[in-house]
């Protein structure tokens, strides 16, 4: 049985905090807490359930704070929450059996796409615009692709979402973050609901990194909600372009 000293855990409440500030603004946690998962010894399949224990809680107190400011109405998101948890779930269980190598490697390109729409697409702000697609199509084509990405593989997820709400739904920034969150809720709970019964997670680790993640969530998202699109853009930008960066370092 591995064991973690106190030094060890406190590093990994530590990075917990910090990807739950970022995650809730901008996404992209596990790009913080999932190499420390593994720094600490973990075995590389329980490194990720664990991952998935702590980021729920991260995501949830994300959501419900968007929820509780006026920002996303929980119960218009249920339908695609729920498709959102059946997708993810449905990728964690055929996680084993699809070309990953394939997706490592146009991974990048998506995330270094997403920074240049958000760095230079012109009038992006809070206001919501028109949409392109309908709410029906979104919730049945855009929500279980994304969903069922986040089951098999999972970074850049929220960044995903944020790309798809904008130019898509016509959300504005700040909308588009707080309904993110909450679809990303849901994948992390379809995710770590597998997870839960074909792997392993460190269940005390993670719930210890879970409760960090609900600080640095809630400050992250009360920080978004007062500043809106001046944080969320250059924040997004930057952790798109770092996510994208690692997964070149670790592909070469």
């Amino acid at each position: 049985m591995l064991e973690f000293s106190v030094e060890i855990i406190f590093l990994l409440m530590g990075a917990a905090f910090i990807a739950g500030f970022v995650d809730s603004i901008a996404g992209g946690g596990g790009l913080i807490t999932l190499p420390v998962l593994l720094l600490s010894g973990m075995p590389p399949v329980a490194a990720l359930a664990t991952n998935k224990v702590q980021s729920v809680f991260g995501s949830c107190t994300a959501a419900l704070t968007y929820a509780f400011s006026g920002r996303v109405s929980l119960r218009e998101q249920m339908k695609p929450a729920l498709v959102s948890f059946c997708a993810a779930a449905i990728g964690a269980l055929l996680a084993s059996r699809l070309p990953i190598e394939v997706i490592r490697f146009g991974l990048p390109v998506l995330l270094i796409g997403v920074a240049l729409f958000f760095a230079f697409k012109p009038g992006l702000n809070d206001v919501d615009k028109a949409a392109r697609i309908s709410p029906l199509m979104f919730m049945a084509v855009i929500v279980p692709l994304i969903g069922f990405y986040d089951g098999v593989l999972g970074p850049g997820t929220g960044a995903f979402f944020m790309l798809a709400f904008v130019s898509l739904a016509g959300f504005g920034v700040l909308k588009a973050t707080a309904h993110t969150k909450f679809l990303n809720f849901a994948s992390n709970i379809g995710a770590l609901t597998v997870f839960a019964l074909v792997a392993k997670p460190f269940w005390s680790v993670g719930i210890m990194m879970g409760g960090a993640q609900v600080a640095g969530a809630f400050l992250g998202a009360r920080l978004a909600s007062r500043v809106g699109s001046k944080i969320i853009k250059p924040l997004l930008v930057s952790v798109s372009l770092a996510l994208a960066l690692k997964l070149i370092f670790d592909l070469f």
